[in-house]
């Protein structure tokens, strides 16, 4: 079935090309994508059909889109750069940098992990289909770290069990705006669809499902109005971390969605090393788990941080 969304301009995206406003507020499809739905009419402005991608947008004017039924995606290995953790005959543990989305979908038909996975392993899970092959859990595009992917069909049953009752340890840093008081903290707030934006998660919201995410204070840095924080999520929801540290006031640097604008940064070094960042500043660096079939405990951890994340602490601590 075809599917119709509709954006309001909200402050700070007035002047984006239509295309470049569409892509920001709902990252779920490529800029690619949307120039085709927009030339091929699938885009209201009005009850008028708009066919000019670069069409500068004003505050308050309201879109519609239309995203026809998606079509069936050739999804074909690629020779694409894969760091391998840890590997056996049922699973592997990966890292899958920013910038890369987890599986093809409409607007991301390549590129992807999934085309990587294919290429580079003889056998890939195949159970839920060759578009998510492998794939357990996943991570948004913009962030970086550790995945734990199924080989074998009992490997992808066993672990999607064992992510369903929590039995998999999963840990992030991340570099948040302004300085966290408490060295620990629960945060335990239900996420779900934003009543305010239906394009992002939020806390006040429709279909809320509980969320509890875990974190200790590394570092402060009063100077700059930036914290480190060390992070265990206990919950897998949409975004949780980028929306629970925002909705406590402290969101992700470079988080274009959930966070501040740049004028929020207080030092010069914060703004430039936030413009160094191509992605916002989260990274899921550890995973443990027990192995599926064995029991043995299986424990990965990244032994650096991506760039420019260790280049950005340098000159934090400077």
């Amino acid at each position: 079935m075809e599917e119709i969304l509709s954006f309001e301009v909200r402050e700070g995206y007035e002047g984006l090309r239509l295309d470049q406003f569409l892509s920001k507020v709902y990252p779920e499809y490529s800029r690619s994508f949307y120039q085709d739905l927009i030339e091929k009419g699938f885009v209201l402005k009005n009850q008028q059909v708009v066919k000019k991608p670069s069409l500068k947008v004003k505050l308050n004017e309201v879109y519609f889109v239309t995203i026809p039924p998606p079509t069936p995606i050739e999804v074909e290995p690629e020779n694409i750069p894969l760091k391998i953790y840890y590997e056996d005959e049922d699973l592997a543990v990966v890292y899958k940098p920013p910038g890369m989305v987890v599986h093809p979908s409409v607007g991301h038909t390549s590129g992807t992990l999934v085309n990587a996975l294919l290429y580079h392993f003889k056998n890939v899970s195949m159970y839920q289909g060759r578009e998510r092959a492998g794939i357990v859990h996943r991570l948004d595009k913009d962030t970086a770290g550790l995945l734990v992917v199924a080989k074998s069909e009992f490997a992808h049953k066993e672990l999607q069990k064992m992510f369903q009752n929590r039995e998999i340890d999963k840990k992030y840093k991340a570099i948040v705006v302004g300085l966290v008081k408490k060295d620990y903290g629960m945060i335990d707030l239900p996420i779900g669809r934003s009543i305010y934006d239906r394009q992002k998660m939020g806390t006040v919201a429709t279909n809320l499902r509980d969320a509890l995410t875990e974190y200790w204070v590394e570092k402060r840095w009063e100077k700059h109005n930036l914290t480190m924080v060390d992070i265990k999520l206990h919950t897998g929801r949409t975004h949780q971390i980028r929306v629970h540290f925002s909705a406590i006031g402290h969101p992700l640097l470079n988080d274009e969605v959930y966070g501040f604008k740049k004028s929020k940064l207080t030092s010069d070094t914060a703004k430039q090393m936030s413009d160094l960042l191509n992605f916002h500043a989260l990274v899921a660096y550890s995973l443990t788990f027990k192995h599926p079939r064995s029991g043995k405990e299986i424990k990965v951890q990244l032994e650096n941080l991506p760039e420019p994340i260790p280049y950005i602490l340098e000159k934090l601590n400077d």
